[in-house]
């Protein structure tokens, strides 16, 4: 009977803590979309976090000194981030990564973009280049960060349940029964999840893209030229239930789902100017 009271207090101090996380937890609303989140963490420690992970890329990285890169990431990001809901970050650190391998871009709480010299050949214009930036500023501004750690200290906590419930059983049946657990967390909820923030941030970008100037039908040609760099890059996709994104397709025709929306900002905005991104000998060919 005691043993059975003390695994009560346990779980009821268990419950105790995850109503308490709950309660504490900030609703943010995400800016376009209008959505609720559920995070646990404050802008400003998601910020920290932010300067102290650019930081971190920085001194790691080797920096491109070529000056038309340069120029390129810093007038389409000071445009985005002139029409982006970020208050209170402050974007004027940006970032071009001499690597040639890696397609990819980043935008990390608190207001710092960095771009990786592989993504060059795929954006070709302003336009391209704002597509994937505005993506990126929009996962800082909606704030993905903290609600992506969220969910994994929930995920947490149900595993911590489990183990507790049951630490006088079999070890191989607690073992079967974790490792089930994570995968079905992962495939019911985390990577979902990640897919749902993702297809967020491929709103929230074309908006601001469209809001900066730049033609936002532009996306989709991007998004096209993505899937075949992907696909080059050998190995394949995973099927999309498998992966953290939506696929290209999927992507691509959200895209147009969402392109009479997008228009409308376009139409009203103070067009960019068309640019082409001058690309170096050893990216040109790509």
């Amino acid at each position: 009977m005691a043993l059975r009271e003390l695994g009560n207090g346990r779980l009821l101090l268990l419950g105790g803590l995850f109503l308490a996380l709950v309660l504490g937890a900030a609703c943010y609303k995400v800016p376009v979309t209008g959505r609720t989140q559920f995070n646990m963490f404050s802008a400003s420690h998601e910020n920290r976090l932010g300067a102290d992970a650019f930081r971190s890329i920085i001194g790691k990285e080797k920096l491109s000194r070529n000056r038309d890169y340069i120029a390129a990431v810093k007038r389409v990001g000071d445009r985005i981030a002139a029409v982006s809901h970020a208050a209170g970050f402050e974007w004027r650190y940006y970032a071009v990564i001499e690597n040639d391998e890696t397609v990819n871009a980043f935008a990390l709480p608190g207001g710092k973009i960095g771009v990786y010299t592989g993504m060059l050949p795929v954006a070709r214009t302003d336009a391209g280049l704002a597509t994937v930036m505005a993506h990126e500023v929009a996962h800082a501004v909606a704030r993905h960060g903290g609600e992506r750690m969220s969910l994994g200290v929930l995920v947490q906590l149900g595993a911590d349940a489990i183990s507790r419930g049951l630490r006088n059983g079999d070890p191989t049946v607690t073992s079967g029964v974790l490792q089930a657990y994570g995968i079905g967390t992962a495939l019911a909820g985390t990577l979902p999840f990640n897919r749902k923030q993702e297809t967020e941030a491929d709103r929230i970008g074309l908006i601001y893209m469209a809001k900066a100037g730049y033609d936002p039908r532009e996306a989709v040609p991007f998004w096209e030229r993505m899937g075949r760099a992907a696909a080059a890059g050998g190995g394949g996709a995973p099927p999309e239930f498998l992966s953290t994104h939506p696929g290209y397709r999927t992507r691509i025709a959200n895209m147009r789902r969402w392109m009479p929306e997008a228009m409308e900002h376009y139409r009203a905005a103070r067009r960019a100017p068309e640019r082409t991104i001058p690309l170096s000998g050893r990216l040109r060919g790509r």
